[in-house]
């Protein structure tokens, strides 16, 4: 008797972790918008590796995504999104054939990408990198600083890396301070 309440009490924790229904994760990645095209609902970007990608706009209000509400907060839907030429950050899922969800003007820049090490991290507003040439660049965190992770995109101040990490800052500079737009695992 015991032993079947126990065996029901397993089956029943392992149904209760499984999600009822599937959920797109939401990453990000940043370019520049290089058009929008209304009758095709596609959106292609110029991708800060160099290639040139081409998102369809998410057709399906009721698709079901893991998106960090603070972060989509301050984005604007991919189908309401009409800046060509800017350059922006694109949250979307899918790998084949991405779906654009949303996305995120910079503004007016000037940006500077740093690709590094993680030599130093100060909480979670401040972080330091050493480029490969050896050069130090400290980056400050805000509430409007977006992060991609291995999990999906997130606020910057919940990105979770250490000492010895490799990643990318898309960043700005303010008089001598830079603040981190957006972070990316590499």
């Amino acid at each position: 008797m015991l032993r079947a309440l126990l065996g029901g009490c397993v089956i029943g924790c392992v149904v209760a972790a499984v999600p009822s229904g599937a959920q797109e994760v939401v990453h990000a990645l940043t370019g520049t918008v290089r058009t929008i095209n209304e009758t095709a609902k596609t959106i292609t970007v110029f991708q800060d590796n160099g290639s040139e990608g081409v998102f369809q706009q998410m057709s399906n209000p009721k698709t079901r995504i893991a998106f960090d509400k603070r972060v989509a907060d301050a984005t604007t839907d991919a189908t309401k999104f009409d800046k060509s030429g800017v350059y922006a950050i694109v949250f979307y899922f899918g790998s084949g054939n991405p779906t654009a969800v949303a996305l995120k003007s910079l503004g007016a820049g000037p940006f500077e990408s740093t690709v590094g090490t993680v030599t130093k991290v100060e909480g979670h507003n401040r972080i330091t990198v050493t480029d490969k040439s050896g050069a130090v660049h400290t980056f400050k965190i805000d509430k409007d600083t977006v992060a991609e992770g291995g999990m999906g995109v997130v606020v910057g101040e919940k990105f979770n890396v250490r000492n010895g990490d490799q990643i990318r800052v898309v960043s700005t500079s303010v008089g001598s301070d830079s603040t981190a737009l957006f972070m990316r695992d590499m």
